[in-house]
């Protein structure tokens, strides 16, 4: 029987295109399991961040439950917070703390970084064995694949993501309806809501500065007037970022008019994500642009109202990826068992199961998920697919740069940066890095 705990080890508290794709039911788990098909007196050691109620903690408790059965091995789940890992893998990958498997954040800045320096294991024979790559659609691999300098799209495999994700718009119907207003279908709308509650003296978006929420919408601004030549360059490197230029102007402006307009609260610049989140789920503020982890969560804790949800509107492009990965830490201790877990959550059982559940699966097979609710986030995922709009995350160029644009977007909130000066100081922290790079 699995074991939850609160991660507590000597470092813990330090602080796509994706298609739901039909596949065969028969998992291919047989191959990795040893001639006696027992494991039994082995532990795993899985790590997560992952709420035990959410669609992916849901999934990952029954993909332990099948592990568990079929190895004969025990499972010691430890879970952490994803700030606290994101501070502390390097150091703990690398140490006898290490985990087996754990969940870890894709992209350059952070897989990348890892794989680069050699602290998570290289997966391309696990790849092969499973056939994993199989499962995954070409924006999906982009994430899980890392050269030498530990940038993304081309090189080894060091990571398996098992479920999608996007940021989106979720509004109170219930606010909205008593205001007058229609759901939005233009950013005109949404400034034009955005008004309309300020005057009635309501905040119009919950939001946190000091996480990831506001650099989302900020890059979703930028985006609203690009095309994937700048995600290219901005993301991948392939030619020089115009940080004065129409898109990023854009997205700094805006953010300083809608504080100036009251639409964004000051105090955002001490609030986490979950803050912002307790604010809409509370009822206090109609508006709240995050990401799709959030639905399954809000489908369970919303009572006092309807929820409603929309794509950005007038965007082709949207910030979103495969989601966070299976990752095997270098000094992990089981490493064939690591590849067998990773190879079970990647069924499509469990994958109907994390869809069901008001996750994005990436390898279910599309009759198995029937619910409404799950049904509706796939339709709002399905829209920016079909326009390859899967433009990844604003924090992911450089190792620090999440940190790096939380600070500067709070400086802009709380007046220390005018836009110009926000811009600016955006651009001397990502060349500082990226110039070498590209």
């Amino acid at each position: 029987m699995n074991t939850r705990i609160r991660y507590a080890g000597a470092l813990g508290a330090a602080g796509a295109l994706i298609a739901l794709t039909a596949c065969s039911s028969d998992g291919g788990d047989e191959s990795a399991a040893p001639a006696d098909g027992d494991w039994s007196g082995e532990t795993l050691n899985v790590l997560h961040y992952e709420g035990e109620d959410s669609a992916m903690g849901i999934a990952w408790d029954k993909a332990i439950e099948i592990f568990e059965e079929e190895t004969g091995a025990t499972v010691n789940l430890e879970t952490t917070a994803f700030e606290d890992l994101r501070t502390s893998a390097e150091q703990l990958f690398d140490s006898g703390d290490a985990p087996d498997v754990s969940e870890y954040n894709k992209g350059n800045a952070t897989a990348g970084q890892l794989a680069a320096i050699g602290v998570i294991q290289n997966l391309d024979d696990a790849y092969e064995e499973y056939g994993w790559s199989e499962k995954l659609s070409d924006s999906v691999a982009t994430t899980a694949q890392y050269n030498e300098d530990g940038v993304m799209g081309s090189g080894s495999y060091y990571g398996v993501p098992n479920y999608g994700e996007f940021v989106f718009l979720y509004y109170n119907k219930d606010m909205f309806e008593e205001a007058g207003l229609a759901e939005p279908t233009t950013l005109a709308d949404v400034e034009a809501a955005a008004a309309a509650f300020a005057e009635q003296g309501v905040t119009p978006f919950a939001e946190s500065a000091q996480e990831y929420p506001l650099g989302q919408l900020w890059y979703q601004l930028a985006l609203s007037k690009a095309d994937r030549d700048f995600v290219d360059a901005y993301q991948l490197y392939t030619e020089p970022v115009d940080w004065t230029g129409e898109q990023i102007s854009y997205a700094t402006e805006t953010i300083a008019d809608w504080v100036e307009s009251g639409y964004l609260d000051t105090a955002i610049t001490g609030m986490t994500a979950e803050d912002a989140g307790l604010q809409f789920i509370n009822g206090e503020t109609p508006m709240f642009y995050s990401g799709s982890w959030w639905y399954g969560r809000f489908l369970s804790d919303i009572t006092g109202f309807e929820l409603g949800t929309t794509n950005w509107p007038d965007t082709t492009l949207t910030p979103g990826s495969g989601g966070n990965m299976w990752v095997v830490p270098v000094e992990s201790q089981q490493p064939e068992l690591a590849r067998i877990f990773i190879d079970v959550t990647m069924r499509p059982e469990v994958q109907a199961l994390l869809g069901e559940s008001g996750g994005l699966p990436v390898a279910a097979n599309t009759e198995d998920i029937t619910d409404e609710d799950a049904q509706q986030l796939i339709g709002l995922f399905n829209e920016v697919n079909e326009r390859d709009g899967l433009a990844f995350y604003p924090d992911w160029p450089t190792p620090d740069f999440y940190g790096d644009l939380n600070a500067v977007l709070q400086g802009l909130v709380n007046g220390d940066y005018n836009a110009a000066e926000a811009q600016a100081q955006l651009e001397e922290y990502y060349e500082s890095y990226v110039a070498d790079l590209r």
